[in-house]
């Protein structure tokens, strides 16, 4: 599993996140009350970018999309797409997925994220 160092994380304000790419991968970062998280950066309803989401609590990110949301710490699916009204006709098909959730860690002062 490669190990990738988060430059200028430790900057990010509380509640935001940034978008990292490292070896064509891109990542979701987060500075959140109790730490970093980090999760793949595609809503996995449509494929639309988190980095333009919002946090909506300490533990939530939603899509600007169709209002999917998921836990910034699992990845898990916390509420589905639902915006505009019809958008659950599409759901049909697109079934509840999970982002995928990566550990960041601090060791010397640095942060390092586990892709």
């Amino acid at each position: 599993m490669p190990v990738y160092e988060l430059e200028g994380a430790k900057d990010m304000a509380q509640d935001t996140s940034r978008l990292y790419q490292f070896d064509g991968n891109y990542y979701l970062v987060y500075r959140l009350t109790d730490g970093f998280f980090a999760t793949s950066h595609k809503c996995t309803h449509l494929f639309k970018s988190l980095a333009r989401g919002v946090i909506v609590s300490d533990r939530v990110v939603r899509c600007p999309l169709h209002r999917a949301e998921f836990n910034i710490r699992t990845g898990e699916v916390e509420k589905w797409a639902c915006f505009p009204p019809g958008i659950q006709l599409l759901n049909a098909v697109r079934s509840e997925k999970a982002l995928n959730s990566y550990r960041v860690e601090e060791k010397d002062g640095k942060l390092f994220l586990h892709g």
